[in-house]
Parts: C-alpha cells; structure tokens; sequence
C-alpha cells in the first residue's frame, strides 16, 4: 500500500512538471478572420510561433541592432499573433464579430488590466494578461475602431515593458527574416505572401 501511494506520489509529480514543461500553443486563425479579410480593404495577419521566434533569435545573434536582453525575451516567447483588418466604410463588421474574435484568442486565465469603451465614437481597447501561478504568460491588446480591427497575441513570459523590444523584432522578422506575414488587399488585389501560416 505504502508503495502504491509512494508511485502514485511520482507519477503525480510527473505529470505536473511534464505540463508545466510545456510551452503555450498559438490558436489556430479563428473562422471570423476569414469573413473580416473578405470585407476589409487591406489585411494583415502575421503568425510567428516558438519555431519561428526560433529562427528569428538566430538571425538576431549576428545582428548587433538587438541586445541580449531583447534576444532572451524572444527565445523564451511562444508565439506572437498579429491581426490588423481596415476598412472602406463603417459598417462593415459587426459587434458580434469583434466580441467572437476577442473572446476566441482571450479566453481562460485572462484577467482585464485595461477596458475602455467610448459610446460616441464606436471605439474600444482592451489589454489583458494571462496569468499563470501568479505570473504573465501572455498578453492581449485589442482595439477597434468603426473603421479598423486590430490585435496583438503575445504567448509566454511578457511584461507590458517589453512590448517595444517585440514590436522591433516583428518589424525585423516581417521585413525578411523569416517571418510568416500574410499581407491581403481584399477585392481582387494581388496577395503578398511570405513564410508559411
């Protein structure tokens, strides 16, 4: 009895780190994404997972534009989602659009810092954190305006001070370095692609 307790004790233990050990995985392009691209006069959607963030820490070691400390944040993320959809007009997606494209990349462990909302506008900003033992291990900024959606999906250890070292690193990646940007002019216009979603 005492030997069962004492294995089931390990295979506990175990299985808490194994899951612990694991790292948080980008979701998949939530179906609305589709129907705002079709509607939108320019799209944007740039997906870097662990993999690529890989890649780009590598580029980044012969790079002195960067510091260690911007390469350690990067090696140790997860994944960074980019969302920016613009519009013609007003009018061309819905509040349920945005509330179901929100609540499909920040669900779960995601606590409000900020919530702002203007009625006269139409405008709205959200940034969350995603909270994990008492630690960030995600970050969502989510703004909408009537004529643009826009998001961004930061996985892993994240301070709101880090977010201008990701901005340069995304800018870097989009512009060459092996970065997975998805840029579509809707309506017909040619569509630019680099990487792999």
């Amino acid at each position: 009895m005492k030997n069962r307790i004492i294995a089931f004790i390990f295979t506990a233990v175990a299985l808490a780190a194994s899951a612990l050990a694991q790292t948080a995985q980008l979701p998949a392009s939530s179906p609305i994404e589709k129907e705002l691209a079709a509607r939108a006069s320019e799209a944007s959607e740039i997906t870097l997972d662990k993999k690529m963030l890989s890649l780009a820490s590598r580029v980044m070691d012969g790079n002195n534009t960067y510091d260690d400390a911007t390469r350690k944040l990067i090696e140790n993320l997860d994944g960074i989602c980019i969302r920016s959809y613009e519009f013609d007009k007003e009018g061309l997606f819905t509040h349920e659009q945005v509330e179901q494209l929100s609540k499909y990349y920040a669900n779960g462990e995601w606590s409000s810092l900020v919530r702002n909302r203007d009625r006269k506008t139409g405008e709205s900003s959200d940034i969350m954190v995603k909270l994990v033992n008492g630690e960030s291990r995600g970050l969502f900024i989510f703004n909408v305006e009537p004529k643009e959606i826009s998001m961004v999906l930061v996985l892993g250890p994240i301070q709101m001070s880090d977010l201008k070292k990701v901005k340069s690193i995304v800018k870097g990646v989009v512009k060459g370095r092996g970065g997975a940007e998805k840029s579509m002019p809707a309506k017909g216009k040619s569509t630019g692609t680099s990487g792999n979603q």
